[in-house]
């Protein structure tokens, strides 16, 4: 087997377990008030997360330099043109 179609088999395996796991946590969890846990934690890493790529996209935007003006960039390629 390739070592791709290996490599997929092993996420899939892994993302099934997970899935188990986490219900088996949510619905039928070993310790009393461990599922209200489990769905706390699994709220804050969606907000987080979401919030953190909103906060990469604001740092991005606020640290790229703006393009320049299409005027400027026309005015630079009449005068390669120019010289040619």
């Amino acid at each position: 087997m390739a070592r791709d179609q290996t490599v997929g088999v092993l996420l899939l395996l892994g993302s099934l377990a997970g899935i188990a796991v986490y219900g088996w946590l949510v619905f039928l969890p070993p310790i009393p008030g461990l599922d209200i846990t489990v769905l706390k934690l699994t709220g804050f890493v969606a907000i987080a997360g979401v919030l953190g790529i909103v906060g990469w996209i604001g740092y991005t935007l606020t640290t790229t330099p703006p393009p320049k003006p299409l005027e400027e960039i026309e005015k630079e390629l009449n005068e390669e043109l120019k010289k040619e």
